[in-house]
């Protein structure tokens, strides 16, 4: 037996309360508290055995055991390969391709001999492997499961014993002795716990896959994303064939580092050099484009922003964004009109950064400051110059981080001249490109344009 309580519990970012408001106090998302009932057990359990400090010197480290994925890059991603007993969570939009990419890790570490248990909730087996013999994955070493109470999971990971576990979705799984439904806040807060509790106890390496709200965020409490030790986010234009998994939180490897996909009929396939595959379809000498040197965890990126500034039909502008935050676009335009004289507040502005991809590192400022200046002006940018710096209200360039990193990848695709902070001058050793040092966003204005 055992004694309920009601309380109340955002969707959203998981913060209980007592009772319910129509407003979150916590991420001020509105009507999103559900209620939920609590169980607290009053059985007794013997006291655990309490864990002694120790000096730091005498403690000895170990290496973690790590499986390789078979995916190059998802092993840079992760620090090196899978590390065994480790708890991962991978997030994105219904439909962009997690399933996919999980299907492929598991028959890759399949391949070498262990043994995966793919738990399929929200589809049957003979639709899981429907999907499976489209992308030509067979072998005696994965198994597949439908089922979504935990508890009929928990026996079949005990019988079969795997070494990868991967569980499609975390928010359509339920425990029974927990009156709620399935996907709710304590529902997924208790189900990613039993799960570490698995992967630790028994040395299984486990993968959750996890939706995506409406905003972007990943869909149930917050102690979700603390549990886990790795959380992988999969995001992409549908669009676009391609595909970035990002890594938010990694407790054994690098973090904000990315790898890139394309989707292709046979599957996911890994992108060795991203930069030109961003590129290969861009237009030289074109009106209001520009390359700017991005850096994403470890891995240069050279991309593409591109930029349109037309008369406007209204009395309120348009300002529209496509892989940058609107609020940044906001700024610099803000820094354009006041330290150029640009009109353009009688113009609707359009900035994009092909491919699909998301950029909110502020060394692509003066890129799409560029970009805009050359729309407007209705002049090109030479096709061979990259732009990279930050930009301040006052209209100054700042110096941004890993310069020879970008320069390096630039010269490596061809670029012969670079716009950037020329504060980042100092001590920069590099041949093979023209290195143009601006100050202020009107002389970087006056050179390119």
């Amino acid at each position: 037996m055992g004694k309920t309580k009601l309380f109340w519990n955002c969707g959203e970012c998981g913060h209980r309360q007592n009772k319910w408001s129509g407003s979150c106090s916590a991420c001020q998302k509105w009507n999103t508290f559900v209620q939920e009932t609590e169980v607290k057990s009053i059985e007794r359990y013997a006291a655990p055995v309490v864990a002694q400090p120790v000096r730091l010197d005498q403690v000895q480290s170990q290496e973690s055991k790590r499986y390789p994925t078979g995916l190059s890059q998802c092993d840079r991603l992760l620090g090196g390969g899978l590390v065994v007993g480790s708890l991962s969570l991978i997030a994105g939009d219904p439909g962009i391709g997690k399933s996919t990419l999980m299907l492929h890790l598991a028959f890759n570490l399949a391949e070498i001999g262990l043994t995966v248990l793919y738990v399929c909730g929200e589809e049957s087996v003979d639709q899981t492997a429907l999907r499976a013999r489209r992308l030509k994955i067979v072998s005696p070493k994965l198994y597949f499961y439908s089922e979504t109470n935990f508890e009929q999971i928990q026996s079949h990971i005990e019988k079969l014993k795997p070494q990868v576990l991967i569980i499609d979705s975390v928010q359509i799984l339920y425990k029974s002795e927990i009156p709620s439904a399935p996907g709710s806040v304590t529902q997924v807060r208790e189900l990613a716990t039993s799960f570490m509790h698995l992967a630790k106890k028994m040395s299984i390496s486990t993968f959750l896959i996890g939706h995506v709200t409406k905003s972007g965020e990943i869909a149930g409490p917050r102690v979700l994303e603390h549990i886990v030790d790795t959380v992988l986010e999969f995001e992409g234009d549908r669009q676009h064939g391609y595909r970035i998994l990002r890594a938010v939180k990694n407790r054994f490897g690098p973090t904000d580092d990315i790898v890139l996909f394309q989707m292709q009929n046979e599957g996911l396939k890994e992108v060795e050099n991203p930069s030109q595959a961003f590129l290969e379809e861009r237009v030289r000498e074109s009106v209001g484009s520009v390359i700017v040197p991005t850096v994403e965890g470890s891995r240069p990126l050279l991309v593409e922003i591109q930029a349109l500034v037309a008369a406007t039909a209204f009395v309120t502008p348009a300002r529209r964004s496509t892989g940058i935050d609107p609020n940044r676009l906001a700024l610099l335009l803000a820094v354009l009109e006041k330290r150029m004289g640009y009109t353009l507040y009688r113009n609707d502005v359009y900035v994009a950064v092909t491919g699909g991809i998301k950029i909110l590192e502020p060394a692509i400022d003066l890129g799409i400051l560029m970009a805009i200046a050359s729309s407007f002006a209705n002049r090109s940018i030479d096709s061979d110059t990259a732009v990279m710096g930050e930009v301040g209200l006052g209209g100054e360039v700042r110096s941004i981080g890993r310069m020879e990193l970008r320069l390096k990848e630039a010269i490596h695709m061809g670029f012969t001249r670079c716009v950037l902070p020329k504060r980042n001058l100092k001590g920069l050793s590099i041949k093979g490109v023209a290195l143009i040092g601006v100050e202020r966003v009107e002389d970087a204005i006056r050179e390119l344009l």
